[in-house]
């Protein structure tokens, strides 16, 4: 029997746990948290926990989820039907322990077990694994044939090198230790980035703050309207001892800025003989963006971004699990590497940066097909991409209601919407 190591019980590894359960695999997961749900566990701590480590979550108070709960369960395991599509995060944790019973998943969970160190083992493409139990300070090591990574890409800050970072005297914070708009209350805020964690905070911090400023560079600009305390700038060139510089020459003072540029992809547990480097974002080399090509018994879960998230997990986990269970054979390295190089230059020649370099949005349907076809599993229904499209495109054209409208699916293909006011 193939026993499969799971690094992590969130949306993506408790996916891995019950494929691989369901393939007949013996499957052990480690978690470092006291329960399931990865970036879905509120805590109010920031910076260290109380082993020491790095809180893991980005949550914070009142937040609902930015996608629909409709595309936000898996394919076989929707979210149990209620009025609202845009759900609160105890809501996906309740949803998520859910899941974990309904497949028997939990026999499977070393809670409290933080992943020291992961290695080549043997001549067979096996794994050593180094775990430290939490609570009792001891240390063990595990053999396993295959394992499956799914730590998250969201618990590591990227965090911009301005000059005059050193200067300014105001409060620097990133978006990961934001837990509630309350410590902003009159506060001058620059929040640098539109993504998703940008245009939310701002419109958070807007109902305390004295002024809230959003530098970005997206085009177009979002259409939504904020509160009349907030407004848009360009990029930041550099700080000052109150303040920034814009690139346009424009000057401002600030009493906080709120960094909300993202996350850095991180395996520290991974040796340097696991074969995986990661620059800038872009990890490599990966077959079809999941499969380790120097050691194809590891897979990472999770690395595409701008994708209807929990759907692709489950795609990617069926995709993987045909070649660890051994149903399938991978083509040979040679050939995953040619497969890898093949597409990547169609992205650097559409312009692409390293960063970008698993950025799927557009593609995100090619990317579903390419795994189906080459698996010969089931396909995701065509209505999700559908439905991340729309709802994407109301969250940047009016993040203050976007989240009350309701969305149904009528069948593979069609979904319907009653617009929020």
């Amino acid at each position: 029997m193939v026993h499969i190591a799971v690094i992590g019980a969130g949306c993506a590894g408790l996916c891995a746990a019950k494929t691989a359960l369901q393939s007949g695999c013996e499957v052990t997961v480690f978690e470092q948290a006291k329960q399931v749900g990865g970036t879905w566990v509120y805590s109010d701590q920031i910076g260290k926990d109380e082993y020491g480590l790095d809180v893991h979550t980005s949550m914070y108070q009142g937040l609902h989820t930015n996608l629909p709960k409709e595309l936000m369960g898996y394919p076989d395991f929707p979210i149990p039907d209620q009025k609202k599509s845009y759900i609160p995060q105890k809501d996906m944790l309740t949803f998520l322990e859910l899941y974990a019973q309904q497949f028997d998943v939990y026999k499977t969970i070393k809670f409290q077990s933080y992943v020291i160190r992961v290695r080549p083992y043997g001549d067979e493409d096996q794994w050593e694994i180094i775990v430290r139990d939490l609570p009792t300070e001891t240390y063990t090591t595990y053999i396993f044939d295959a394992i499956i990574v799914c730590n998250g890409h969201y618990h590591t800050p990227a965090m911009p090198k301005y000059p005059g970072k050193d200067v300014y005297k105001g409060q620097q914070i990133h978006s990961h230790d934001f837990r509630c708009s309350q410590p902003f209350k009159g506060a001058s805020v620059l929040v640098i980035g539109a993504g998703p964690s940008g245009m939310d905070l701002a419109n958070e911090m807007s109902k305390v703050a004295e002024r809230v400023t959003l530098s970005h560079h997206q085009n177009p600009e979002p259409k939504t309207i904020f509160r009349p305390n907030v407004d848009m700038r360009p990029d930041v060139e550099r700080l000052t001892e109150n303040g920034v510089v814009f690139v346009d020459g424009t000057e401002q003072t600030y009493s906080v800025i709120m960094y909300c540029t993202g996350y850095k992809y991180t395996f520290p547990f991974l040796s340097i003989d696991c074969g995986i480097s990661v620059d800038d974002n872009y990890v490599k080399p990966l077959y079809k963006h999941c499969i380790n090509i120097n050691h194809p018994t590891m897979a990472l879960i999770g690395v595409p971004f701008y994708v209807c998230a929990s759907q692709m997990f489950d795609l990617q986990v069926r995709f993987v699990m045909k070649y660890f269970s051994k149903q399938l054979q991978l083509p040979s390295k040679k050939e995953m590497l040619k497969d890898t190089q093949d597409e990547m230059e169609k992205r650097w020649a559409l312009g692409l940066k390293k960063r970008q370099a698993h950025m799927m949005g557009p593609a995100q349907n090619d990317y579903y097909d390419d795994l189906a076809k080459t698996a010969g599993i089931d396909n995701l229904k065509p209505v999700m991409t559908k439905l991340h499209n729309d709802s994407s495109e109301r969250f940047l054209d009016d993040l203050v209601n976007f989240r009350k409208d309701i969305y149904r699916i009528i069948d593979d293909e069609t979904f319907i919407k009653i617009k929020g006011v």
